[in-house]
Parts: structure tokens; sequence; C-alpha cells
């Protein structure tokens, strides 16, 4: 098989699926607006809970995170019998982070990939996921920050990982995608600091 066949074309085919906005889509279809015009400016589930309610954002998390492991099986069946199938899998999920943070259909104004992670990790790491996922509820319902949760999860997936004894190129990645999050809520960062962070 083929450099193209095991990284070339699943990646590319992961950034293309993760790039398929469906909190942009679910709001121009319902209201015929961009949600990026609306609430935080940010493309994804939270967003949509403000713009268009808890029902329609509970539809794009499952959606967004679908995409995300959509991505990670399909890196997975590209790499076949490659001794390098857990990395494709783990870098194609990336790959999907990147499109739905920075999608090309959009002009690269996207979300901030917590929902997309969460599909991901839930195929690479799935006790990581659900120990991360556990930790990010209580937060956001101790503290009503969804930010907040969103970092933890982010933050701990990959320290279980390590524990678990995963592969180290692996929980490397997933510190990437940790940069990423944090990269992407830099502004809730502050917005937290400054006590000016939207409660849920």
């Amino acid at each position: 098989m083929t450099m193209l066949q095991t990284w070339g074309i699943p990646i590319v085919i992961s950034y293309l699926l993760g790039s398929i906005s469906f909190s942009y889509l679910l709001t121009k279809w319902l209201k015929g607006v961009d949600i990026r015009d609306y609430g935080s400016g940010n493309a994804g589930a939270t967003n949509t809970s403000r713009v268009l309610g808890k029902g329609p954002a509970l539809v794009v998390f499952l959606l967004d995170a679908l995409k995300g492991m959509a991505a990670v099986g399909f890196g997975y069946w590209m790499a076949g019998n490659s001794p390098d199938v857990k990395l494709v899998m783990m870098v194609c999920g990336i790959a999907a982070i990147i499109g739905h943070n920075w999608p090309v259909f959009l002009g690269f104004r996207g979300g901030k990939g917590i929902a997309t992670t969460v599909g991901v990790t839930c195929l690479i790491g799935f006790t990581a996921a659900v120990v991360a996922g556990v930790c990010a509820i209580l937060f956001i319902l101790f503290t009503r920050y969804v930010s907040v949760g969103s970092l933890v999860y982010t933050s701990i997936v990959p320290v279980m990982m390590w524990l678990l004894d995963y592969p180290t190129a692996v929980v490397w990645l997933m510190l990437i995608v940790s940069v990423m999050a944090l990269w992407r809520h830099k502004q809730n960062v502050i917005n937290l600091f400054k006590g000016n962070e939207r409660k849920i």
C-alpha cells in the first residue's frame, strides 16, 4: 500500500469531512442565517444552543462527534494491515478536528472542535474518553461554564492515555489536540479571568 493510500487520501478526506459544519447548515435551514453572526460567533454546539435551543444543539453535538468517529474509522479502513494503523487513525482524527475549526467550505471560520474531539477520542481511547467526559460534565455542572468543561476534557484525555500505557506517539498527538483546544478557547480563558465568561 502506498503512502498516498495510507496517509494522504485519508487525511484529506478526514479534513473535508471535518469541514462540514452542522451548526452552520442547521441554522441556515431553520433560521436562514449564518450562526457565526450571532451569539459567540462560533459555529459549534454551544452557540447553537444559544441561537436555536438545546434540542438542535444536541443534534449538532452528536453529528459533530460522529464525523470525528467517521474520520477515525476511515483512517482505520484505509490503513488496512499497516503497522501504523493507530497513528493513521489519530492523524485522521486530528485532520477532522482541524477541518471543524478551520473549514475550507466556510472561509476557515468554524468552531472549537470539542464535539469532534469527543468522537475521535471515543474510538481511539474509549476508557480515557469516558473518564475525561465524566470529569468534564462534573465541572460544567458545578461551574456552569462549558468552556471549562471542554478544556478539562481535552486536558485529561492525554493524561489518561499516558496512564493507560497508550503508544507514546498517540499521547503526543493527543497533546496537540489539547493545545489546539486551548488556542481555540483563548478568549474564553481571558473572559474567565475577567469574570465575563458566559454561563449555561
